[in-house]
């Protein structure tokens, strides 16, 4: 099983480490979205953008039991039997800290402390691997009590499945609720959220979100963190959006505001001879709040560009000239 407190050789010396929430466990400062496994990605594409991400020095990977359900012909669990393939033929199992989530798959759906314990054993038997790093709430189950929820996770931590308990999509409040009962009941606390937020995305996070985040120390780990892609650079014309599969995902942010957003985004990319990608994910890595941003890629040569950001260390007036643009 993963030494966690021995992650600095696997990962290099020239790679820093970010602790998740005040557990032992530590990452790098970039995690990879998995849910393009199974979908936009084959296993052959997956098996060799997850070599090039650990061999870049990488070590943090997100899935997810729904991944990839939406797809035809899918039912959900193909993004975790890809990584269970890809471990197992790899080795890598100690190199990696592999998150996965629990609620929102229809088949095991909600946080009820007897779907919890079913679902985990599915994900454990996909990824194939005994032990899972951060298992995440994948949404707020206001039909459950959280002390339901927090007890199976102590048993799941007790029986040395789960390592760390996470939640994704949860309101500032609910947050704080959650940690109060944790608390209150002496039953594992959630260390590591993980929320909407990117450059364009910014003011329900910033609001609502970071500041429990900071005062409660718990990691952040936002999705979107390219607003699909529109942070990229390549979407800037309706023409651009009608030659993509995300364009009608995309068309809100082909806005005044937007297009003033990838301007600034242009400016620092130059000076730093740099993707506009890696400027919009170090501008993330740079804010105090956030642990790992999550990026996907679906080329070695997107995983080159997501791997520039965690080296890539903008100055105070890079990151004031993005916050005024996307202000």
């Amino acid at each position: 099983m993963l030494d966690i407190f021995n992650l600095a050789p696997v990962i290099g010396e020239i790679m820093e480490l970010r602790r998740i929430g005040t557990s032992a466990l530590q990452v790098a400062p970039l995690m990879f979205g998995g849910n393009v496994f199974g979908w936009t990605a084959d296993e052959a594409t997956s098996f060799s953008i997850l070599d090039a991400f650990t061999d870049a020095g990488l070590n943090f990977i997100d899935t997810a039991d729904v991944y990839s359900a939406w797809v035809p012909g899918n039912q959900g669990g193909e993004s975790e039997t890809i990584i269970g393939k890809w471990l197992a033929k790899s080795g890598k199992r100690e190199k990696v800290v592999i998150a996965t989530k629990v609620a929102k798959d229809p088949r095991r759906p909600g946080l009820k402390a007897a779907n919890i314990a079913v679902a985990v054993e599915d994900s454990l038997r996909r990824l194939q691997t005994d032990y899972i790093d951060v298992y995440f709430s994948h949404e707020d189950d206001q039909k459950v009590p959280f002390d339901e929820t927090f007890a199976a996770y102590q048993r799941l931590i007790e029986a040395g499945k789960v390592r760390v308990i996470g939640a994704s999509n949860y309101s500032g409040a609910r947050l704080e609720e959650a940690l109060a009962v944790s608390r209150k009941s002496e039953l594992p606390a959630y260390q590591i959220i993980q929320p909407e937020y990117n450059l364009y995305d910014r003011a329900h996070y910033e609001a609502d979100i970071e500041p429990v985040a900071l005062a409660q120390q718990i990691a952040v780990v936002p999705y979107y963190s390219l607003a699909s892609g529109f942070l990229s650079g390549k979407y800037r014309s309706r023409e651009d959006l009608a030659k993509s599969a995300r364009g009608s995902r995309v068309e809100k942010y082909l806005d005044h505001r937007g297009v003033r957003i990838l301007a600034a985004l242009d400016h620092v990319s130059q000076r730093h001879g740099a993707t506009l990608a890696a400027v919009a994910l170090a501008w993330l890595i740079a804010r105090p709040s956030i642990t790992a941003p999550i990026a996907s890629a679906t080329s070695l040569e997107q995983v080159q560009s997501l791997a520039a950001a965690v080296h890539l260390k903008l100055d105070p007036a890079d990151i004031q000239a993005l916050n005024d643009a996307s202000a």
